[in-house]
């Protein structure tokens, strides 16, 4: 492994940790009934996160949220590497996140982050195996 290539795998790691850290926080903040709010918002960056991780190894950058989901999407989505349903769940905790966190008067609820748990946890495995395989293509290579 070249020392490029070293960098790149330590720093989809530690983007990697970032994101169960923030399912972690997400979940500890649900089981102690603080707000759904807070809970989306960690839930959102848990998958953030992972989406960063991906990026590390694409000849890709953006400063805004948006075009990462938008990148994420056309290179991961569209050309079939994700099911359609992890871009629609990522989508949908941005679109939350960005409700919650900028909109008045709009609140969340316990019911609409709850089943966001788990999709966040499956979206977070996915990519981790999908990094888990593409670090094995390269070490056979």
């Amino acid at each position: 492994m070249s020392e490029d290539e070293n960098k790149q795998s330590v720093l989809a790691q530690y983007r990697l940790q970032q994101a169960e850290e923030s399912l972690e926080e997400a979940i500890f903040l649900f089981n102690g009934g603080k707000s759904p709010r807070s809970v989306a918002n960690r839930l959102y960056y848990g998958m953030f996160y992972a989406v960063l991780a991906l990026l590390i190894y694409e000849p890709y950058a953006s400063s805004k949220h948006s075009g990462v989901l938008s990148y994420f999407n056309r290179r991961f989505i569209k050309e079939g590497l994700f099911p359609e349903s992890m871009g629609r769940l990522l989508n949908k905790a941005f679109e939350l996140r960005q409700r919650s966190d900028y909109r008045e008067y709009f609140e969340l609820t316990r019911e609409q982050v709850e089943p966001l748990l788990d999709e966040t946890e499956a979206f977070i495995d996915s990519v981790k195996a999908y990094l888990s395989g593409r670090q094995a293509e390269r070490n056979n290579s």
